[in-house]
């Protein structure tokens, strides 16, 4: 919201030589976001003067084109010329070359000197073109920043002025105006008006409010005023799509009448284009009083106006000449032709008002915000009018801001106010609060006596009735927002001063911190950063063929699964959420690599989404009414489950290479020892067995199980065929773990393994085995076999060749065995070796090479 300071100041008693800066920091005090400050007179320096045209002369150029050589006056009559240098006339007659035709000998411009800066750093000089020296320009309305025409220069007399020549024009146009911006938050809808602004800056002050709206008398309602009816018989959202409305008719209007500079001006600065002065005054209204209106040329209207629900079928060109089809929610203003506007969205074109309109038909109404803010995302028709009338607007000043744009209909456009005054509709019952004085106090930790409390709220606008241990609070007419105590608690605060609450952390309490699950989580991350690898986040938004290839290890059950489908995605491409973390984990990894970072490995802990049987509900309770417990069942029911995932991908090699280094390509080992070390973090074993996924390669693929053999992840080298598609180095290895899964088996407490101060004994076996036989089988026995005494077994060999029986192959393991009370000798060692081969024999046909 942008307030020009000339404007505030009709209002609220503004210092004159407060600056834009100044009025924010006060309206800070009270909670309102600054955002910018807007001087038009930044980009504009220099002289910039009202000039009259003595002399124009059409030359014709050999381009075809023809400019005017003109000479104008910039000085009155019998002044000095202040200015020197190249093409300047001491008589202040200038000589100007001008393109534009739009001007006549006599007509007073707005001409910069040399000397002059413009918008953009345009900077005025004598210059020599058409074979003239042109001492200065006649400038157009786009030339000073204030409009977008520039097909011709600003002529004064269409702005309805006749100043003297030499006159300065940044004054003359008020071009030295300043405006303040803040941010409005969605509740407080009375800070979209200059009046609610004013209002703000008297609390922020403690200095006087003049309310615009106090001072102006309204005529009562009769018969003779413009036919309305409103016919929303049945309220879609719980109250009546519209329970005020008023019309005011004013004829006799000049359409010729052009915009005051001083409103055309304020307009600007608060980020409106100025159109024609009808329009403009209704502008002007909205951003004065808050209240939006709607202006209908009354020659085109047809019969009595009436609001109601669209039918099925309906269309309505709207002011944006933009056919639109209503839906049966949309709420209509209609007259006997049928609909001529959005209510308190966008007008209609047929009723509007032209370049012709003499008889205006004004509409001041009150709606129901939550009907409008739907229309307006329905059909994607942000407005002015539509940003208040969806946060709320005060019932209260519905006929006020129809008699001020008839006040200024007649003061500025001549017209004559019409004897009829329509206002209908039903004065809503404004919320009250029971506060217990002593409450802001203890909420706030600031003490507010009771007297402060009720100073406060008055001083808001609420009318507070004191009950003696309660405070009984009638709220505004313009907060509807204040319905519970704590809102009210917060305007005590915010009136007192945020500054006077003093900052104290707050004691954390005893024993409490993370949770075993989050502390689980947090030692997954830090292993898996630990190991090297970079922790991202992606969106969870991915594409069904995506989820159909690495949610589900085959072919036939990708197609099965189900998954959630968005009604509204960022991307249509990317329309689903994701049942697996490695699409967009592999995304990242791919747009890494593509920008030279060619060794990467990262991971990533998120939640996926994967739908039952159930997929969303039909319960669509209206808004203000509590669902029954059969309702939320029913919502719960069709929340999809969102079990957590980690997943990681290594693509490139695992360090950078250097002089006489030659790092080790990543390779499915990597994504192997990642799942182990996750899983041992929360002191969990994982099975490693040989597997199959299609989204990995067929013969580089190892399931991770659990104890009881619950396949929870996959690991290994990506399908090379997919890997060239993506344009993915050859050999990029990912993992995927249910570690939701992982972390419901691990033991409620993890017990470290004590370090034993006796040395180790390594011993090395081969076995030879059919090619069949899975080496993580191999190695379990193993370590069954050995008994305690085995610290660790590693597989460090995997030979096939020479000397080796076709159909067999060759597993070398490194057993290493320690006690905890003593130093083994070879013999216990080579003993434990030997138990443990004689099982592997047993059970695989394992034969010791």
């Amino acid at each position: 919201m942008r307030i020009p300071l000339s404007w505030l100041r009709e209002f609220a008693q503004v210092p004159a030589d407060a600056t834009a800066e100044d009025v924010l920091a006060d309206l800070v005090k009270v909670g309102l976001e600054e955002e910018e400050v807007h001087r038009p007179a930044d980009e504009l320096s220099g002289p910039i003067v009202v000039g009259q045209v003595l002399e124009m002369v059409p030359e014709p150029q050999k381009n075809g084109k023809t400019i005017n050589w003109c000479q104008v006056r910039v000085v009155p009559e019998g002044a000095e010329q202040t200015l020197t240098g190249e093409g300047i006339d001491p008589s202040g007659v200038q000589g100007i070359v001008c393109g534009a035709h739009n001007f006549q000998v006599g007509d007073k411009v707005v001409v910069t000197l040399p000397g002059a800066v413009l918008p953009g750093d345009f900077r005025i000089s004598p210059r020599k073109t058409y074979g003239h020296v042109s001492a200065g320009m006649i400038a157009s309305v786009r030339e000073l920043g204030i409009g977008e025409d520039h097909d011709g220069i600003l002529v004064l007399s269409t702005l309805g002025l006749d100043p003297e020549v030499g006159t300065d024009a940044l004054e003359l146009l008020h071009l030295h105006e300043e405006a303040a911006e803040v941010n409005v938050t969605p509740d407080r809808s009375y800070g979209f008006s200059i009046r609610g602004i004013a209002r703000e800056y008297a609390h922020a002050t403690g200095t006087a409010f003049t309310d615009p709206a106090a001072g102006i008398v309204v005529p009562e309602p009769n018969e003779d005023g413009q036919p309305v009816i409103l016919d929303d018989t049945a309220p879609i959202y719980g109250v009546p799509g519209c329970d005020r409305f008023v019309t005011r008719t004013v004829s006799g209007i000049d359409p010729s009448v052009p915009t005051p500079p001083w409103m055309a001006a304020r307009l600007r600065l608060a980020g409106i284009r100025p159109h024609s002065l009808t329009v403009d005054i209704s502008n002007y209204v909205m951003w004065e009083l808050g209240q939006p209106l709607h202006f209908y040329d009354a020659d085109k209207l047809t019969g009595a106006i009436t609001v109601r629900r669209a039918a099925e079928g309906e269309t309505l060109r709207t002011l944006d000449d933009k056919e639109r089809t209503l839906h049966t929610e949309d709420l209509l203003i209609t007259d006997e032709s049928g609909p001529i506007g959005l209510a308190g969205v966008m007008g209609g074109a047929a009723t509007e008002v032209s370049e012709s309109t003499t008889r205006v038909t004004i509409e001041s109404a009150h709606f129901d915000p939550v009907s409008i803010a739907r229309t307006r995302r329905r059909h994607r028709l942000p407005s002015e009018a539509s940003k208040r009338n969806e946060r709320g607007v005060d019932w209260e000043v519905a006929d006020v801001a129809a008699e001020r744009a008839v006040q200024l209909l007649v003061e500025l456009a001549g017209g004559t106010a019409e004897p009829g005054v329509t206002d209908i509709g039903a004065r809503p019952t404004y919320p009250v609060v029971e506060l217990d004085p002593t409450y802001p106090s203890r909420r706030i930790g600031v003490d507010y006596p009771k007297e402060r409390v009720v100073e406060l709220l008055t001083e808001l606008g609420a009318d507070v009735e004191d009950a003696g241990e309660t405070l009984t609070v009638t709220s505004p007419s313009w907060r509807h927002d204040l319905t519970i105590p704590e809102d009210l608690v917060e305007e005590v605060a915010r009136l007192d001063g945020y500054d006077k609450i003093p900052s104290t952390l707050p004691v954390a309490p005893p024993g409490r911190g993370l949770t075993r699950a989050q502390a689980q989580r947090r030692r997954v991350a830090d292993v898996l950063a630990g190991a090297g690898l970079t922790e991202v986040l992606d969106y969870p938004f991915v594409s069904e063929a995506q989820n159909r290839l690495f949610g589900a290890p085959t072919e036939a059950e990708g197609a099965a699964q189900t998954m959630v489908r968005l009604s509204n995605p960022i991307s249509q491409e990317f329309g689903f959420l994701r049942t697996t973390l490695l699409p967009n984990l592999l995304e990242t990894a791919r747009r890494n690599v593509s920008r030279g970072f060619k060794d990467v490995a990262l991971y990533e802990i998120g939640l996926v989404f994967l739908p039952g049987e159930q997929m969303g509900s039909e319960s669509n309770e209206p808004n203000g009414v509590k669902p029954s417990d059969e309702a939320i069942a029913d919502l719960n029911a069709g929340i999809p489950a969102q079990p957590r995932r980690v997943a990681a991908v290594f693509a490139g090699h695992e360090a950078a290479p250097a002089a006489g280094f030659a790092p080790r390509a990543f390779d499915w080992q990597d994504p192997i020892a990642a799942a182990l070390q996750v899983a041992r973090a929360v002191g969990v074993e994982l099975t490693v067995a040989q597997g199959s996924h299609q989204a990995f390669h067929p013969g580089r693929t190892a399931e991770l199980r659990l104890a009881d053999g619950t396949v929870v992840g996959h690991a290994g080298e990506l399908l090379p065929a997919w890997l060239e598609s993506a344009d993915m180095p050859a050999r990029t290895c990912a993992m995927e773990l249910d570690l939701d899964a992982v972390l419901a088996a691990s033991p409620e407490r993890v017990v470290a393994c004590p370090l034993s101060t006796f040395g180790a004994t390594t011993q090395d076996v081969a076995l030879v085995v059919d090619q069949d036989v899975v080496a993580g089988e191999v190695k379990a026995t193993l370590v069954e076999g050995a008994g305690e005494l085995l610290e660790s077994v590693e597989l460090f060999d995997v030979y096939v060749g020479k000397g080796i029986e076709e159909g067999k192959k060759s597993l070398a393991f490194a057993l290493r065995f320690r006690a905890p009370d003593r130093t083994l000798t070879a013999d216990e060692a080579s003993e434990a070796r030997a138990a443990a081969t004689e099982l592997a024999a047993q059970r695989h046909g394992a034969v010791q090479r």
